[in-house]
Order: structure tokens, then C-alpha cells, then sequence
């Protein structure tokens, strides 16, 4: 099995930055790719960006492509989300997830392992 803990969120004004970061423990060779999700109220969980874990590649969505950046530390099995230039529209609780299959997938379906989420409120 393999944890999932994420860690990072707050409340921040508008304009502002977070760093998230998740950490995996247990059976972290199965996973080979990690990948950040978000839910606001009322919403479906909706995806916010991937990393190989073995590879350098990145995904992200359109919706914060220019403004996250999602980084990773093998060494600390950390995987990191750098949020710069938050909006209201940003505020959700924020999952980070393995996935064993190859490839970055965008379908929180897709993805094994689930951390207990972070909460990250943007104020206007």
C-alpha cells in the first residue's frame, strides 16, 4: 500500500502564493505517476496538474497552466504544487494521488492512492 500525505494549504489573499506538497511512504515504486486534483463545494473533483515519477514529464490544466508548477523530489518522495497568482476561483480542497499506470492521466478515476486533501482558501 502506499500514504499519501498532503500538506501546505492555507488562506491566502488574492494575487498571492502556496507551495503544496505531498508526501508518499509504503510501496512508492508502484507508483509511477503523481497527480494534483481539486474539489470546491458543490463541485466535481477536477484535475489540476500530473508528474512522471520516473520520467520528467508534466501535465497540467488550462485553467492553471501558467501558474502552477508541479515539481517532484525522489529522494524525499515528495511531489511539490507551487501556486502563484491565486484567485478566488482557486479555492478548494486539494488531493495529490498516485497512480501505478505508465503514462499522465487526467481522470481522478484513474489514480490508486488518494491523500486526505488540503484545504486552500483565496480570499478577493
Amino acid at each position: 500500500q502506499v500514504q499519501l500525505v498532503e500538506s501546505g494549504g492555507g488562506l491566502v489573499q488574492a494575487g498571492g502564493s502556496l507551495r503544496l506538497s505531498c508526501v508518499a511512504s509504503g510501496r512508492t515504486l508502484s507508483i509511477n505517476a503523481v497527480g494534483w486534483f481539486r474539489q470546491a463545494p458543490g463541485k466535481e473533483r477536477e484535475f489540476v496538474a500530473a508528474i512522471s515519477w520516473s520520467a520528467d514529464r508534466t501535465y497540467y490544466a488550462d485553467a492553471v497552466k501558467g501558474r502552477f508548477t508541479i515539481s517532484r523530489d525522489n529522494a524525499k518522495n515528495t511531489v511539490y504544487l507551487q501556486m502563484s497568482s491565486l484567485t478566488p476561483e482557486d479555492t478548494a480542497v486539494y488531493y495529490c494521488a498516485g497512480d501505478k499506470s505508465y503514462g499522465i492521466r487526467t481522470y481522478y478515476t484513474a489514480y490508486d492512492y488518494w491523500g486526505q486533501g488540503t484545504q486552500v482558501t483565496v480570499s478577493s
